[in-house]
């Protein structure tokens, strides 16, 4: 494997930012392994065409949630990019396209090294962009109900029990992981009644499959989601992606017996557990860095499936320079995008 001089976007230790870790651009040369010990570690060198952007990524650069980080340190979980070179045997060849579900030296780059296993194929017709956007978001989402019905998907699947009929509230709908727990929803055949604060959040989240959708700036939208249910009894599930703030709206919106999934919080919260107790719900989280390798492996086959069939959709909001990653974060931390963020190297 050859030497490859590779751009990168490091964050830097400094008391002079809003932010404990600063982003700065830098080159340093990527020196791969030689061949034969690729052989073993089956490492996979990437041109990294579009790196998605997660809230963790802003958590770990903020030093904020309990994420720390050995320095200099180069973000980046998600991204879609070509094959450079690989060693031999592998599934995969230069010239093939794929999205990473995580990378050895982050994806916050013009290359990658990610393991053989952190790379699935990208079908032709799903952009770079679109790639960058399918790991954190549709994994997710996927898992709530792996969990606990393995034949289905993790928030929704796994954590939450969802049947075809059922109706799940997705709250904070037009984010990434927003549109893909709608698409996921809408595949399995639940009513799905989605929030966003925009009106292009709301007409996104309609169109992706949510078969009604409120501003939850309104001081009203939790009454008029439960007069909209049958019977004003609630809904069956609701996918939450900030639970500091809206645990207690979600316990008031769920019909008896039923369920929260945590998706995302950023704060901790005074709660009262009788509000669960009243409605003998259950509330329960997703934690992707918890997954096994055979969940892996099973969350990616169906977004693979997904993907090629035309069923699972990634949205992209807004796409910046990799060297303008400050405003990147700073568009995912306003929560006003409609879609995924990403970066091009």
């Amino acid at each position: 494997m050859r030497s490859t001089r590779t751009t990168t976007l490091t964050t830097l230790a400094s008391s002079c930012s809003p932010y404990r870790l600063p982003l700065a651009l830098h080159q340093r040369s990527t020196a791969p392994p030689t061949t034969s010990a690729l052989v073993v570690s089956a490492d996979v060198l990437v041109e990294v065409k579009a790196a998605g952007v997660n809230p963790v990524d802003t958590y770990i650069r903020s030093g904020g949630n309990g994420y720390n980080v050995s320095l200099p340190y180069t973000p980046g979980a998600d991204g879609a990019g070509v094959v450079v070179d690989a060693p031999a045997p592998s599934a995969f060849k230069p010239g093939d396209r794929v999205y990473f579900a995580s990378t050895l030296t982050g994806s916050y780059a013009s290359h990658a090294l990610a393991k053989e296993s952190q790379l699935h194929p990208l079908p032709e017709k799903v952009s770079f962009g679109q790639g960058a956007a399918v790991n954190v978001p549709y994994s997710t989402a996927y898992r709530h109900r792996l969990l606990h019905q393995p034949s289905i998907h993790q928030a929704l699947i796994i954590k939450g029990k969802a049947r075809p009929g059922q109706t799940v509230l997705v709250h904070g709908a037009s984010g990434g992981v927003g549109i893909a727990a709608v698409q996921i929803a809408a595949s399995l055949g639940l009513r799905i009644i989605g929030t966003a604060s925009t009106k292009e959040g709301q007409e996104l989240v309609l169109r992706e499959g949510a078969h009604a959708v409120f501003n939850h700036r309104d001081e009203d939208y939790l009454q008029r989601i439960k007069e909209s249910t049958r019977d004003g009894a609630g809904v069956d599930i609701v996918i939450e992606m900030l639970a500091n703030v809206n645990l207690a709206k979600d316990l008031d919106v769920i019909k008896r017996g039923g369920s929260v999934v945590i998706v995302g919080s950023r704060g901790e919260i005074n709660f009262a557990p009788r509000l669960i107790m009243a409605k003998e719900a259950i509330v329960t989280a997703v934690a992707l860095a918890q997954s096994t390798p055979e969940e892996l492996a099973e969350h990616h086959a169906f977004i693979g499936a997904g993907l090629a069939n035309g069923t699972l959709r990634p949205v992209v909001d807004k796409e910046f320079a990799l060297g303008d990653a400050p405003k990147a974060h700073e568009e995912v931390i306003s929560g006003t995008h409609a879609g995924k963020i990403v970066l091009l190297p």
